[in-house]
């Protein structure tokens, strides 16, 4: 094996992880079992992970820390906000969350990959993008004292979470809207790349100045020494907030009116509880600077922390992913590599990513024209402006961001992108299911919240030779294109050398029929053929299929055409029903004031939880190939056609 880990003298001869049933169990046990148990965890964390997958680095990073609060807190009653909350393995151990059912986790009927608060009473607040922690303790901070109650508030932040700009919004709040507030910095230097810009700079000065603290701490003391000390201590700090560098420098959150405290260990527990208990107790809101190492326990983690960030299945001994390799290339490699050919013949070509260079495949760009790549951190928002203003002046950018990321950047691409009609370009990988992750990071929404907005073209390929294309074509449009497609691997078709670009606003028929005409989009297109073959068998019923490859503009031509000689029109998506392209359909069909009937097929109104896989999901949820055959035959039926057998 080759687990890096501190290996403790042992406390207990019996394991301790199996008789924590709740942070009650966590306080009982004396400080000297607690590297035992911090052993336990990782252990477990990696033996799970390594066989569910999972996000590995960042909860090995967090162990100590996590005891701590438990140790220190009294949860429920007391509440930890996490940022993302894909770090909160480890909390969902101490919470009585443990066994079989962290076992599975990710899985159907498992624990979720973040903290959820239908799933348990110690989740005090869900979330699964990057930012939301501050804001969201601050609100329960303030409640609190509006309500007159006495529980504490612990925000346990990322250091790339303050590239967030909501982040910094809420510091900027903090002082004017509560008097007590924990804040805890867990400084690992990554969000799920390396952190880039000023403030991963700043973190990394203060974390390597260690006479900052001690020139204040010896200040404290020395005027809490001197009679009335604690008043001539407080002087002290209201002057050194109002004359800010005069002699020092100050912290920046000391700037937004938090006390510092940091650099901490964050693997040193005693060192890590004695300042939980000090921030406690503290009567304003403070901010204690936690130094961990991500993947902390697992050599493979620390040698690859961007792909041990959240990892399939692996083998803890290699660090190799013990998940088949798939024949075709992922959609996300097939982009990434057209886009660094597409950048290399014109320097005009740019692509954006926001902290997920891998994820997006824009590695393939860093490596092969580093100059035309840009990593802004978690910084939607940013991403989406900055791409406007390199447009103006005759850019081509690319901004590759997951569909569920790019919801936060909504502002930007109407106000800024869609409003002046610029030339960006969005690729949005997890367009439809990210099974394991669940309703977070589902990619279910974006037809919805992109066809309202004018001057958009939304497209979405039928394989990966066809996303080569829509690539091509929205470099060329000149005006805002978003392109949507699936995690995971494309259909395995061959690219071909030369792309061509599509006739902006046509669908592809691939098969003809004229009884039933099924308009399928993405991913739905082969699901959509093999349904047409099996109810041509089964039925002796026509069944034509179109790959409509834009949501926006509809081919509306084509439409017309098909809506005047089907009996019946079926639309397949994989995305929520509501207000996508089945609802543009049907907009369509009413101004074309055809009375054709339309059976719509796509997510239900409702957020898909979390599970093992798509197909367990799309069964879950009515959209597995059988049920889905099943609505059709059902609809063709009520409208009075000749009835089918009664096992089709």
């Amino acid at each position: 094996m080759s687990q890096s880990a501190d290996h403790p003298a042992s406390f207990s001869p019996e394991p301790l992880l199996p008789t924590i049933n709740g942070p009650a169990d966590v306080k009982n046990l004396p400080v000297e079992a607690l590297p035992q148990l911090a052993q336990e965890i990782r252990d477990e964390i990696i033996d799970v992970t390594s066989n569910k997958g999972g996000h590995v680095g960042p909860n090995l990073g967090v162990v100590e820390l996590c005891i701590g609060l438990h140790r220190v807190f009294e949860s429920p009653k007391d509440q930890f906000v996490f940022d993302v909350a894909h770090q909160g393995y480890v909390h969902k151990l101490l919470t009585g969350r443990g066994g079989e059912f962290f076992s599975n986790l990710r899985q159907t009927g498992g624990a979720s990959g973040f903290l959820y608060r239908a799933e348990s009473k110690h989740d005090s607040f869900g979330a699964g993008h990057a930012g939301t922690a501050l804001s969201a303790a601050l609100g329960m901070a303030t409640a609190r004292d509006l309500r007159g109650t006495d529980e504490h508030v612990v925000a346990v932040c990322g250091d790339a979470a303050f590239t967030c700009g909501v982040t910094m919004e809420a510091l900027n709040n903090v002082v004017s809207s509560t008097k007590r507030l924990v804040v805890i910095l867990n400084d690992n230097e990554w969000s799920i790349a390396k952190n880039v810009g000023a403030i991963a700079h700043y973190l990394n000065r203060l974390s390597t100045n260690p006479t900052y603290n001690k020139i204040h701490h010896d200040l404290e003391r020395f005027f809490t020494s001197l009679p009335k000390g604690q008043e001539m201590n407080r002087l002290y700090m209201k002057w050194k907030r109002e004359t800010k560098d005069f002699f020092m420098e100050s912290s920046l959150f000391e700037k937004f009116g938090l006390r510092y405290v940091g650099p901490i260990d964050g693997h040193n527990q005693e060192e890590l509880i004695k300042n939980l208990e000090f921030a406690k107790a503290c009567d304003q809101p403070i901010l204690l600077h936690v130094i961990t190492k991500k993947g902390r326990g697992l050599d493979a983690a620390i040698n690859s922390p961007e792909k041990f960030h959240g990892a399939s299945p692996y083998d803890p001994a290699t660090g190799e992913s013990t998940r088949p390799a798939g024949k075709a290339p992922n959609y996300q490699d097939v982009f990434g590599h057209a886009l660094t050919r597409f950048a290399k013949a014109d320097r005009k070509v740019v692509g954006i990513t926001g902290a997920m260079p891998s994820g997006t495949g824009l590695t393939h760009l860093a490596k092969g024209v580093p100059e035309q790549f840009f990593d802004v951190g978690i910084a939607e928002e940013h991403a989406v402006l900055f791409a406007a203003g390199l447009a103006t002046k005759g850019l081509k950018p690319v901004c590759a961001i997951y569909s569920t990321f790019l919801q936060r950047g909504y502002d930007q691409i109407i106000h800024d992108v869609a409003l002046q009609n610029l030339p960006v370009t969005f690729c949005m990988d997890r367009a439809g299911l990210s099974a394991n992750d669940g309703p977070t990071h589902h990619g279910l929404f974006d037809i919805a919240y992109l066809r309202c907005v004018p001057n958009v073209t939304i497209m979405q390929p039928k394989d990966e030779d066809e996303l080569v294309d829509m690539l091509y074509t929205g470099l060329e449009l000149n005006s805002p294109a978003f392109i949507r497609y699936p995690r995971g691997a494309g259909e395995g078709v061959t690219i071909k050398d030369t792309p061509k670009a599509l006739p902006i606003g046509k669908a592809e028929p691939v098969r003809d029929g004229h009884n039933i005409i099924i308009w399928a989009l993405g991913p739905m297109v082969p699901l959509a053929v093999k349904l047409a073959e099996e109810i041509e068998q089964d039925c002796g019923i026509t069944v034509g299929v179109v790959n409509a490859r834009f949501a926006k503009p509809l081919d509306v031509e084509l439409l017309e055409q098909h809506s005047a000689k089907a009996s019946l029109l079926v639309t397949m998506e994989d995305h929520v029903v509501t207000g996508g392209f089945g609802s543009a359909v049907l907009e369509a069909l009413q101004e074309f004031d055809q009375p054709t009937p339309l059976e719509r097929i796509g997510w239900p109104d409702r957020f898909v939880e979390h599970g093992s896989s798509i197909d367990i999901l799309r069964d879950a949820h009515g959209l597995s190939p059988e049920e889905i055959k099943r609505k059709v035959l059902c609809r063709w039926q009520r409208l009075g056609a000749v009835p089918v057998e009664a096992d089709a």
